[in-house]
């Protein structure tokens, strides 16, 4: 990166360096700032089915319009469709600043994130591009989001000893091949913290989300922060696990237990604390989402 141009910035009282563009890119997303969240909103656009890795606490369906947790979507769309979508959200919510590829699967991991991406940057070039990843792909793929001009990263790490990555992945497949157990854990983790560092190397921000997973990860967490915060991470996101699938019978983090993790971790990373753990086809601004208005609406034309 050229820093010939960055601004010292003062966050919670360390001088960090970045570049004016860099700075309105997280002052205008929600999810990189909480003080963008009463004035700016972000767009997930719900374009990617496909997954390449099982988490044990996830389970996607495309119809639960009820839901308000990560990983589901009332419908996915095409490229095309996307572009469409994004004409009528940017015509009724100006405010929208942020358009965000974040599954309902792995967005790497689906060729129409990428062309989903081109089409809104070609129409909209001052609109920030936003993407959520498990990692696993991103050592290949950071250069083609790089020219893309995806700005703002998002990588899910629960784990940097795959003694505790196995607890919480099933399987991951990487080149055609499926890997389990304690294997599995350590390919993904090695690529995450490759395409970190590949990451760094461009001028995107990057935000690490971290899944509270009591008896699993609790108290590694700080071990966590302390790896992203010695490879340049800006924020990290500790959300509580929402029970389901195999990890189903555990009961899930109290505000108290995150808050004292958080305060752990903050020695290390400064901590994003206004997540609301949003869905795949998320409109609005945090906290209010417009999806399904904007879905019904649609209906009624």
């Amino acid at each position: 990166m050229n820093k010939e141009n960055y601004l010292s910035v003062n966050i919670d009282g360390k001088e960090v360096p970045f570049d004016p563009e860099q700075l309105r890119k997280i002052q205008s997303h929600p999810c990189f700032s909480e003080k963008a969240c009463s004035r700016f909103g972000r767009m997930h656009l719900p374009v990617a089915p496909k997954c390449n890795i099982q988490c044990n606490y996830c389970i996607r369906k495309y119809d639960c319009v009820n839901e308000t947790r990560p990983g589901v979507s009332s419908d996915v769309l095409t490229p095309q469709q996307s572009l469409e979508r994004a004409d009528e959200v940017f015509k009724k919510y100006p405010y929208i600043k942020v358009v965000g590829v974040a599954g309902p699967g792995e967005p790497l991991y689906n060729p129409e994130t990428y062309e989903t991406l081109r089409l809104i940057k070609e129409k909209y070039p001052n609109k920030i591009l936003c993407i959520s990843t498990n990692g696993l792909l991103l050592p290949e793929k950071i250069k083609e989001l790089d020219e893309i001009g995806v700005s703002n990263l998002t990588i899910t790490i629960n784990a940097v000893d795959p003694e505790i990555g196995k607890e919480i992945y099933t399987y991951i497949k990487h080149n055609g091949k499926e890997y389990r157990g304690k294997e599995a854990a350590e390919i993904l983790i090695e690529k995450q913290l490759e395409g970190l560092e590949k990451a760094m190397e461009t001028d995107m921000i990057i935000k690490v989300n971290t899944v509270l997973i009591p008896t699993i990860n609790e108290e590694h967490i700080p071990d966590i922060a302390k790896k992203i915060h010695e490879k340049g991470v800006y924020l990290q996101n500790i959300t509580p696990l929402i029970p389901q699938y195999k990890l189903e019978d555990i009961e899930p983090p109290t505000r108290q237990q995150k808050k004292e993790i958080q305060e752990k971790c903050s020695e290390y990373v400064r901590q994003m604390k206004h997540c609301r753990q949003c869905r795949s086809d998320a409109v609005g601004k945090l906290g209010e989402d417009k999806s399904c208005q904007q879905k019904t609406n649609k209906k009624e034309k």
